[in-house]
């Protein structure tokens, strides 16, 4: 058996094993989890609300996910790792959106259609929605990694539908220059767990991702993206790192920049000497030491990067 699909039985063997102990915990809060019909430019999104069962939360937040996978990044559901749920657990509704080509949205004929500008509008319609739902006004939307990109530009365009802004990991700039000729990314088992920090071997460090957690992010990729998804966003990011891929200076509304200072994808020089950009004086750069691109699953952050989140909500 090849090295890697090794490694990968053992993962998933090993959750399993974890397994029970997991589902005691979140069998323990009961959510209730809906899906809201959207469609926009005729593509049917999808488009859920997790909240806490029995519950109408008047506050609202909008989970805007990665270049790759959907939005069940959000929702690790072992022990208490679910950005989602722990959300919820502060009394949000919890939205979750999946880009045009992206997880349970409908697919696309054109992988490059969908890049960050044509995101950027799947994420105002969600909002819309969120806010015709909801009766609020306006509502907080977090973005990770290419999410901060098509984030940005949203509340950056219509900063009439955002309370408060978080740029989780942002791609400020882009990740160097490379051609992309293919409309949809190869998905494969081993590039799931690309963002997950490693040993000096090129393993993943366990010691800093628990196997579970590892095995459910990487389960759920493989039952919700499958073996591709859209190239737009993948080639806008693709640029010099002298090309702006979030408009900082055009942000208006409060806006917490979350980010590990052992990132690869982040330029923190640049991001350090853009945050005078950002408009209101209740913005801020909080820097984790230690964390890397997935710190939301990583054990020995992801408690304090959810709680500097939820701080910076209230």
């Amino acid at each position: 058996m090849p090295a890697h699909k090794l490694c990968a039985l053992l993962v998933l063997i090993v959750s399993l094993l974890l397994g029970a102990q997991a589902q005691a915990y979140t069998a323990s809060i009961p959510f209730d989890q809906q899906v809201v019909p959207l469609e926009r430019n005729g593509v049917r999104l999808h488009l859920d609300r997790i909240a806490l069962a029995d519950t109408q939360p008047a506050k609202q937040i909008l989970l805007v996910h990665g270049l790759t996978y959907s939005s069940h990044e959000f929702d690790v559901d072992y022990a208490d790792y679910s950005l989602a749920r722990f959300l919820a657990t502060q009394g949000y509704a919890v939205w979750r959106l999946d880009v045009a080509g992206y997880g349970s949205s409908e697919d696309v004929k054109d992988g490059f259609m969908p890049n960050s500008d044509y995101a950027a509008e799947d994420v105002a319609a969600a909002a819309r929605t969120i806010i015709a739902q909801s009766g609020q006004k306006k509502i907080d939307v977090l973005g990770w990694s290419w999410g901060t990109v098509t984030s940005g530009r949203f509340a950056a365009k219509h900063p009439e539908l955002v309370r408060r802004l978080v740029l989780y990991a942002p791609i400020l700039v882009g990740l160097g220059e490379a051609k992309v000729t293919a409309p949809f990314n190869a998905n494969t088992w081993v590039h799931a767990a690309g963002d997950f920090q490693v040993t000096a071997s090129g393993d993943i460090d366990y010691t800093i991702c628990e196997p579970a957690v590892v095995a459910t992010f990487q389960s759920n990729a493989w039952r919700y993206d499958k073996d591709s998804s859209p190239n737009g966003g993948r080639k806008d990011l693709l640029v010099s790192d002298t090309v702006r891929l979030i408009p900082f200076e055009r942000i208006t509304v409060p806006t917490l920049v979350i980010c590990g200072d052992k990132d690869p994808y982040l330029k923190l020089d640049r991001i350090r000497e853009a945050m005078p950009e950002l408009a209101s004086k209740e913005s801020r750069l909080f820097v984790i030491e230690g964390a890397a691109h997935a710190m939301m699953m990583e054990r020995p952050y992801y408690r304090l990067f959810r709680e500097t989140v939820a701080d910076f909500l209230k």
